[in-house]
């Protein structure tokens, strides 16, 4: 396998395990509202990753970046809570539509920031990938309300989270930025779940060990993905949340993607794989 696929991969698997995450948590949302399943996002993760990482806790808890980190930590709840509103507010396939504008903010951050070099022809598959997206939104039918102004909110925020993950990655441990970004989120919205608590089914706690699953896998990928890979080329890759997002919201919520939203994803799919073919060539 070649140096640049792997990191692609993982980003891949990244998107796949946290837009997974998204459904189950848009589904909890009906049981206990946002806040709450904002609050069981952060303190499944937190608790899960402190049992692996107890062996060697002194480890892990060390960091030569407490800024960076906690930088990536305000990025990454900050990203969350706008996010998990604007897809309960609008629905996953269009939430999720509109912060893939993303990936054009992570490679022009990585151009401007880390000091990576983008050619041409990345930038014509990144410009390609979003016009998918575009084509997705489709601009004036309805999608560009006032909630729409969360997703993009949540797209800035979520491109300072991968910029610091990608400088941070490549010196500390994966586990060390996972401990931490999820420890800052339970944290705070510990405060408001005291006084604002509701009750959780069986059915409920089940939804919450599965999203501290997969905030964790997802996480742990994207930080591995980062820290291996160029931000401007795999950052690209974020657009198949579109995918991903579509399929779980037919699946879980009966809504089936329209023409054009199927048109943008294959532009989307095809664009990404321009991307990595030419971070192929030498």
């Amino acid at each position: 396998m070649k140096v640049q696929t792997f990191p692609i991969l993982l980003m891949v698997g990244a998107i796949f395990c946290i837009a997974s995450m998204e459904a189950v948590s848009k589904y909890l949302m009906e049981e206990i509202g946002p806040v709450q399943t904002i609050w069981v996002r952060f303190m499944s993760q937190t608790i899960l990753v402190t049992l692996l990482i107890m062996p060697k806790s002194q480890q892990y808890i060390r960091t030569k970046y407490p800024k960076l980190q906690l930088l990536r930590s305000v990025a990454v709840m900050l990203t969350t809570t706008l996010y998990f509103f604007s897809f309960f507010m609008l629905g996953l396939a269009e939430a999720s539509a509109l912060f893939n504008i993303s990936p054009v903010l992570i490679t022009l951050g990585a151009f401007l920031f880390l000091g990576e070099k983008i050619n041409a022809k990345r930038i014509l598959g990144i410009g390609i990938s979003l016009i998918g997206a575009l084509i997705i939104i489709r601009p004036g039918t309805g999608v560009f309300t006032i909630s729409a102004i969360l997703p993009l909110a949540a797209a800035i925020l979520y491109s300072v989270y991968n910029l610091a993950t990608r400088f941070v990655g490549a010196d500390e441990s994966p586990w060390t930025s996972l401990f931490y970004s999820a420890l800052l989120g339970a944290a705070c919205y510990s405060f408001y779940i005291i006084f604002h608590w509701n009750p959780m089914s069986g059915n409920a706690l089940l939804m919450a060990l599965i999203i501290g699953l997969l905030a964790t896998v997802g996480h742990l990928f994207l930080i591995k993905s980062l820290s291996l890979g160029e931000a401007s080329l795999v950052a690209p890759f974020t657009y198949t949340s579109l995918l991903f997002s579509t399929i779980w919201g037919l699946a879980l919520f009966n809504k089936f993607p329209d023409f054009w939203t199927i048109v943008g994803a294959l532009i989307i799919v095809l664009a990404g794989i321009y991307v990595w073919a030419v971070g192929q060539v030498k």
